[in-house]
């Protein structure tokens, strides 16, 4: 389990060790992009993950899920430095389809691999600690980019914050290449002495059918999927624009980077606490996210620096939400097919960010950005209180333990 945890570490925190993730949206402003531009570049990222997303999943079941995990940084490293040699808007809509990609190919392979070798450990119990940290690092290496990013503009501009972007990524590529991963060939009779996961029978065809199969068996699962779906998606869109929301409070352009910095500090503190709720019940988790609505309203509103401290809180707390919900489904599949139904999730995902991508466009034209997150805090008031009048109240730990003990396939939520 060390080695997975060391291995999980350096890969999420070479990841988002991107020096342009903090200042890439004035890239885009300064090359002469509007808001709306820039948003439409958004959404081609999201529609590229959409189109990607259950096939690369589906393929992360069917071959080595290290082996795109392997490849995934090399496309972003792509597109990061297509955005340096030649920057314009298709530019940039080219190296977004690469990022897309690169993420399409990470999610559902990164939490399969992950969750299957811990249960091969006898420690699936011990997932959404180790993943929260894991995001946390990833986070963390977002904060010292940011901190980093500052002078290294003022020093050699967007084209030293590029070739260091991509350098991470090289070097996220070969530590990849050192995740443990063991799956043995599903046949009747293939035996093996330590628990692994069987690769699902068939071909490409079969293993989607597999996935599909068990997210309209299990009640459960659907709606563990749509939970995740909808947590993330909201809060990880906001995510991109808050650079610019940053830039709306007034402050210097040197001032962004600490703002965002703050928020990024929310996001990794989230990360961390996600363990301690492992056994939270619906209402809860519903707190959680009304907590988060609240406190994102607040601060965006406000239209001053000082309230970027409640939104670090909100993104705290959505950050935290976003592991345990994701802790859940895991809980919930009980199927081969574990990576193709984890991307279905980001597909719900991606849905959703467009959604959220497009409203954003069409309300700023005649919001600024401060009103849009705080109109955008709502979606997660209406899911507390829809986990709330669901009257839910087990863990999601208690029904795993209960599934298994009934030997059932988690027909219940």
């Amino acid at each position: 389990m060390n080695r997975l945890a060391a291995t999980l570490y350096g890969y999420t925190f070479l990841n988002d060790f991107i020096l342009l993730y903090p200042v890439y949206a004035l890239l885009f402003v300064d090359t002469g992009l509007s808001t709306a531009e820039i948003s439409s570049l958004f959404v081609i990222w999201s529609v590229t993950s959409l189109v990607l997303e259950v096939p690369s999943g589906v393929w992360a079941d069917a071959v080595s899920r290290r082996l795109l995990l392997t490849l995934a940084p090399l496309l972003a490293a792509a597109g990061y430095a297509l955005w340096i040699i030649a920057p314009s808007y298709w530019a940039f809509a080219a190296g977004f389809v690469l990022w897309g990609a690169a993420g399409a190919l990470q999610s559902g392979a990164m939490e399969a691999l992950v969750y299957t070798e811990l249960d091969r450990l006898g420690a699936a119990g011990r997932y959404a600690t180790i993943m929260g940290r894991g995001r946390a690092l990833g986070t963390g290496a977002t904060m010292v980019a940011t901190a980093a990013a500052a002078p290294a503009l003022a020093v050699g501009g967007y084209p030293m914050l590029g070739t260091a972007s991509v350098l991470a990524c090289l070097l996220c590529a070969a530590v990849a290449t050192t995740f443990p991963e063991h799956r043995v060939e599903s046949t009747e009779s293939t035996e093996s002495t330590e628990s692994t996961e069987e690769t699902p029978p068939g071909g490409y065809a079969a293993i989607l059918r597999e996935g599909v199969r068990e997210m309209r068996s299990s009640r459960s699962v659907r709606r563990a999927v749509l939970l995740l779906a909808v947590v993330w998606a909201v809060w990880g869109s906001l995510e991109e624009y808050v650079a610019l929301l940053a830039a709306a409070t007034g402050v210097v352009a040197y001032a962004v980077p600490p703002l965002v910095l703050l928020v990024s500090a929310g996001v990794a503190l989230g990360g961390v606490l996600a363990a301690t709720g492992r056994r939270l019940t619906d209402r809860a988790f519903a707190g959680i996210l009304a907590a988060g609505a609240l406190a994102l309203g607040a601060g965006a509103i406000s239209g001053v620096p000082a309230g970027f401290a409640a939104i670090a809180v909100a993104f705290c707390l959505f950050e935290m939400a976003t592991v345990l919900a994701g802790a859940r489904l895991q809980d919930r599949i009980t199927g081969p097919a574990r990576a193709t139904v984890t991307s279905l999730a980001g597909l719900g995902t991606d849905v959703a960010g467009i959604l959220v991508y497009g409203g954003y466009a069409a309300a700023s034209t005649v919001a600024g950005h401060d009103v849009i997150f705080a109109v955008f805090a709502v979606p997660y008031l209406v899911l507390a209180l829809a986990l709330t009048r669901g009257g839910g109240s087990r863990s999601g730990g208690e029904r795993r333990r209960e599934r298994r003990t009934s030997g059932s396939r988690g027909c219940g939520a």
